[in-house]
């Protein structure tokens, strides 16, 4: 179902980010992300002359080389577009990354090293949407795993489909289900879903 109709307006800007998370023949996943936001007017830049409407004000890419445990083994990024000519000479301190584990407190590890004048807004900011990608990505090594039915389900109470008092538990996992009303109220962000993916790869 599409949004309400919106009210009479004039686009400006259009941010487009592409995420993908491959397996490798080596047995290692990449995780890649993309970049691209454009205008849709014409405007004057110091270091590029005119940028045109719909001409990448931005455009950068990033790969990530996790392991099974999703630990980072390399990081590449590259910016292809930016508002400066100094922007793309940041790029190599993203190999900083390497030994990260994906995770509780991913963000906060990363930007320690990269953060700031060490890194790129745009390039930090895609590592947090990237690391629920290598989640999703890495799903395939543990969908088969037995789980042990003594233990809560790692993505129990982390939505609204997985609450404990809601008809998607009490189908999958009646064990953990709890009467309506008694889920307990938290903040299921995206530590929470790393959180789901360090304890399940450790197993």
């Amino acid at each position: 179902m599409p949004l309400s109709p919106p009210a009479e307006r004039e686009k400006l800007h259009e941010r487009t980010i592409v995420l993908e998370g491959f397996r490798r023949a080596d047995g290692l996943f990449d995780i890649e992300a993309r970049l691209t936001d454009t205008k849709t007017y014409a405007f004057a830049n110091e270091d590029r002359g005119e940028v045109r409407p719909g001409e990448p004000l931005h455009g950068m890419l990033m790969r990530l080389t996790i392991d099974a445990e999703l630990t980072v083994v390399a990081c590449e990024a590259v910016t292809e577009h930016a508002p400066y000519a100094i922007c793309p000479a940041i790029t190599p301190n993203f190999a900083a990354l390497a030994g990260l584990r994906i995770g509780p407190g991913w963000m906060r590890a990363v930007k320690e090293r990269v953060g700031g004048v060490k890194g790129c807004t745009h390039l930090v900011e895609l590592l947090g949407p990237m690391a629920t990608v290598a989640f999703q990505t890495t799903v395939v090594l543990r969908r088969n795993r037995p789980a042990d039915p003594a233990k809560p389900p790692a993505l129990l109470n982390t939505c609204h489909a997985y609450a404990a008092d809601g008809p998607i538990v009490a189908r999958r996992w009646p064990q953990f289900a709890t009467p309506r009303g008694e889920t307990a109220a938290g903040d299921a962000g995206t530590d929470a879903v790393l959180e789901t993916a360090g304890r399940r790869t450790r197993r």
